[in-house]
């Protein structure tokens, strides 16, 4: 569905992203993950259009898109959701589903269900306000909802576990689970979280903003607890108590 060919983004004067190869399939899960400044999010904001790279081009289902414009790729149905949801004061939820279904040209769509896939009661939320009433993991749902109403073909989250509490996280790795096998939507996520690295068919890792692994996520966790196991195997030939299944955490 998508590739990612020799991108390089330079911003003022500091290389960003050097020379990514990257292939997405179509209704995949994928999860980019790696350290802070390691070019996770500035990778995604270049296939959404928000950077213009340096060099290299994408293609997206056969048509180069390198120097599409964000509106120009959302016409294509690839979305961007942030990492903290945009409040509308004076918007309820049902005029927010139903402007995202119609944008999209969608006459079919059931708001009722929309909710109920994302773990929110129709009647407790159609006629409330996205505004500061709302917690952050309702918001988070509610964006994952407009989603949904828009059908993307690609869709591309980043961090969506940022500021929300232990039990609406919990929610919110179960509503993506939902959403992968239930849609044909193709979803990236960018996460540092174990929960949402379980759901991922494939794990992309990235350092010094290049892609330092490109792997399945039994391979990818196995390897992080195999590390996990020998760290504290060190620490205690170090003097450190040794606990198997605290390391294991």
């Amino acid at each position: 569905m998508l590739q990612v060919q020799n991108l390089t983004l330079e911003i003022e004067g500091n290389r960003i992203l050097d020379d990514i190869d990257l292939n997405l399939d179509r209704k995949k899960l994928y999860v980019i993950t790696g350290p802070n400044g390691s070019g996770k999010s500035s990778l995604a904001k270049a296939i959404m259009g928000m950077y213009k790279p340096t060099a290299g081009s994408i293609i997206f289902e056969d048509q180069d898109i390198t120097d599409f414009n964000i509106t120009e790729r959302a016409n294509l149905k690839i979305g961007y959701a942030f990492q903290q949801p945009p409040r509308f004061k004076g918007i309820t939820v049902e005029e927010l589903l139903e402007l995202s279904a119609k944008n999209e040209g969608q006459k079919d769509i059931e708001i009722c269900d929309l909710l109920l896939d994302v773990g929110l009661c129709a009647q407790d939320y159609l006629h409330r306000q996205v505004d500061g009433s709302l917690s952050g993991g309702e918001l988070k749902r509610i964006e994952l909802a407009t989603v949904l109403a828009r059908r993307l073909k690609l869709a591309i989250f980043d961090e969506p576990e940022a500021g929300i509490d232990l039990w609406s996280f919990q929610k919110l790795a179960e509503t993506f689970d939902m959403i992968h096998e239930k849609y044909d939507t193709t979803i990236v996520i960018i996460s540092h979280q174990e929960r949402i690295l379980k759901l991922a068919d494939e794990v992309i890792v990235m350092r010094e903003g290049t892609i330092a692994e490109h792997t399945t996520q039994d391979k990818f966790l196995s390897k992080i607890a195999r590390d996990a196991d020998c760290r504290c195997r060190q620490g205690c030939e170090k003097g450190a108590l040794y606990d198997e299944v605290e390391c294991y955490r």
